[in-house]
């Protein structure tokens, strides 16, 4: 039987692993996943406990159109109701708490701003509509600030946009096109974020677990603490992995592939390197590059020039893809019930916060409570981030990148001027991440610097994550990971049955008028 050695253990990879037993006919004994870390789940992690804190790098959001999510997710048992999928979990969770902010911009004041105006100018309005309908291929090299005027940068809009979905004003200007593109019927309702959704716990716990589960009751083998460090390729034009070489435990070994066997590869990490810091200490920049899903990706592209992609595109510009995020940790319930009051919604049903004059960008969120799977009722959790660490805080000077997670706390406290500000930060637990490639996906590129899925030429390898090429789609999003692993799957074995297409509600005349009548409100 042919077998499946999947490089990387993230949500792409686990969805391969599904897609290859669902739809490809692979017993699960014979799908090999290989992770160089000592957990599953890649960038959708979560972890911690009351007594010494949660952590999570970051969440994803999702929308009624994420397809191929929903597909895979609609055969797979939540943990919680087996009966249920998580896709059903997941859509039964938003019908009892969807987002409804009420809070979504404050000023520098400490007062929620009247965010339901775009804020635009005509001229704002006529470049934001340039830019959704240039072709992609004009806008190769291009930042989004080639593309807009100092004054789009301060419209409500962009702080809403640009903290949704965690841009900024230097990066690429084709993703930000495909963004505007992919989520124009979100526009009417950006402000109250209410056609956003969310999983029920953290991902991890909701998509990672119920998924490894399923896996594992399948056959699929998970292999922890294993680095890939080179695929040998056969000579001549086809591309085609003979072999795969591993280390673990201090000891390489190479396994020869027979005909039929597959190599489906995680290439780039956003979220490798990442280092963590705690309520006293700050997290400490790694810039080593010594993450096996870049250097895999640096191998294979030097075998065959300008036919894998580029990686240096994305992880050589550390200082324009790096922020930080944090989580808190308390028992006190104090600062959920000064928020609720604040924005006016119940912790679960506010949406994201922005203080859109703070030198670091904040944001931060209220999750539904318990927010992980074990967390006890007299715990509460909620995140943040910033999107420009490298500058001064507001308060604490000093740039956020370099301060502890108290510190964090206390900037984010005085931006909301509570009262009670010294009880907070005397209960909480603060665990603050710095990640040096976390939107490394956005930064400037050209057409042909992310690998196709699967590579012209190709007999058995495919690359699937955030850094393979996908028409169209969005990344920074579970879907797109989801995407490349069903169309890897697809290819590869030839099969009829294909992801659905990308959802693009610019066709629909509908949307469209919604959408311009959101531009032009006052």
């Amino acid at each position: 039987m042919a077998k499946a050695y999947l490089v990387g253990s993230g949500v792409a990879a686990l969805s391969a692993a599904a897609f290859l037993i669902r739809e490809g006919g692979f017993a699960g004994s014979d799908i090999l996943v290989l992770e160089e870390q000592d957990r599953k789940g890649g960038s959708l992690d979560a972890a911690g406990s009351p007594e010494t804190g949660y952590t999570m790098r970051g969440g994803r959001m999702f929308e009624i159109h994420f397809d191929c999510t929903y597909d895979l997710l609609g055969s797979i048992p939540s943990l919680d109701d087996p009966s249920k999928s998580v896709t059903e979990d997941t859509f039964a969770f938003h019908e009892d708490f969807a987002w409804d902010d009420h809070a979504r911009l404050v000023d520098a004041a400490g007062k929620v701003v009247d965010s339901h105006s775009m804020g635009f100018s005509e001229r704002d309005r006529l470049e934001l509509v340039k830019c959704v309908s240039t072709p992609e291929k004009l806008l190769d090299g291009k930042r989004i600030t080639d593309c807009f005027s100092e004054g789009f940068f301060r419209t409500n809009f962009w702080w809403m946009w640009c903290t949704t979905f965690a841009f900024e004003p230097w990066h690429s200007a084709i993703e930000f096109r495909r963004y505007l593109n992919r989520f124009v019927h979100l526009f009417k309702t950006f402000d109250s974020m209410s056609g956003i959704y969310r999983t029920r716990f953290n991902q991890y716990d909701s998509i990672v677990r119920p998924l490894v589960k399923w896996l594992t009751e399948q056959g699929v083998s998970i292999q922890l603490g294993t680095r890939v460090t080179d695929l040998r390729l056969a000579e001549g034009d086809a591309l085609t992995v003979e072999s795969l070489t591993r280390t673990r435990e201090g000891r390489s070994e190479e396994t020869e592939l027979r005909p039929g066997d597959l190599v489906l590869v995680t290439n780039g990490s956003m979220t490798a390197d990442s280092t963590l810091g705690s309520t006293d200490t700050a997290p400490v920049l790694d810039t080593s590059g010594g993450a096996g899903s870049w250097r895999l990706w640096e191998t294979l592209a030097a075998k065959r020039p300008g036919r894998l992609g580029d990686p240096s595109v994305f992880n050589s510009s550390i200082t324009d893809s790096t922020w930080a995020s944090f989580t808190v940790t308390t028992k006190d319930p104090i600062f959920f019930e000064l928020m609720e009051k604040f924005s006016g919604s119940e912790a679960g049903k506010g949406g994201l916060i922005t203080f859109k004059d703070s030198n670091w960008l904040l944001t931060i969120v209220l999750n539904h409570q318990p927010h992980f799977r074990e967390q006890p009722e007299d715990t509460f959790v909620w995140w943040g981030y910033g999107l420009f660490p490298d500058r001064e805080g507001d308060f604490v000077r000093k740039p956020m990148r370099e301060c502890t997670g108290r510190e964090i706390l206390d900037e984010v406290l005085h931006h909301l001027r509570f009262e009670e500000s010294p009880q907070i930060l005397d209960h909480s637990i603060v665990i603050p991440a710095l990640m040096p490639y976390i939107t490394s996906q956005f930064l400037v590129r050209s057409s042909g610097d992310r690998p196709q899925v699967v590579p012209e030429g190709s007999t058995n390898l495919a690359f699937i994550g955030q850094y393979a090429e996908v028409p169209d789609d969005v990344v920074f999003t579970v879907e797109y990971s989801v995407r490349t692993a069903w169309t890897a799957v697809a290819q590869l074995l030839g099969l009829d049955r294909q992801p659905p297409p990308v959802y693009k509600g610019g066709h629909d005349p509908k949307v469209l008028v919604e959408a311009l009548q959101t531009m032009h409100r006052r």
